[in-house]
């Protein structure tokens, strides 16, 4: 297990269920900035990623959050499956998926990059 900074600790009451690797894109469009410095940035619009299991196959897809290290709480959406009793995630080492330093200015207004990066995911359940 990696060592995680403390706020990004999960509960004491949950225990490591499993480690997903992530792999996917950073997706960010060039907009006009909303700051008095006026001018245009890369703004962060969502991620899209796939979830794989030991063997490689994929097992799901993650869709928000940002790039750098972070804890999720969890939240069950629909049916009984294999991530419903997951009460936190934590994205470590992660590679990549930061949003370009150039290339956006009044013409590429609206134009999107796709960033590709990778990333650990660690599922934790209640113990």
């Amino acid at each position: 297990m990696v060592s995680a900074p403390d706020k990004l600790k999960p509960g004491a009451s949950e225990s490591l269920a499993m480690i997903v690797p992530a792999k996917g894109v950073q997706i960010y469009e060039c907009r006009a900035r909303k700051d008095q410095a006026g001018g245009y940035e890369w703004a962060f619009v969502a991620p899209e990623a796939d979830l794989f299991d030991a063997r490689g196959n994929r097992i799901g897809r993650h869709y928000a959050d940002a790039i750098p290290w972070l804890l999720l709480a969890a939240t069950s959406l629909g049916s009984e499956g294999s991530f419903s009793k997951v009460a936190s995630i934590q994205r470590v080492n992660t590679v990549g998926g930061v949003a370009p330093k150039v290339g956006c200015s009044q013409a590429a207004a609206g134009t999107p990059a796709r960033i590709a990066y990778t990333a650990d995911d660690y599922f934790f359940t209640a113990k």
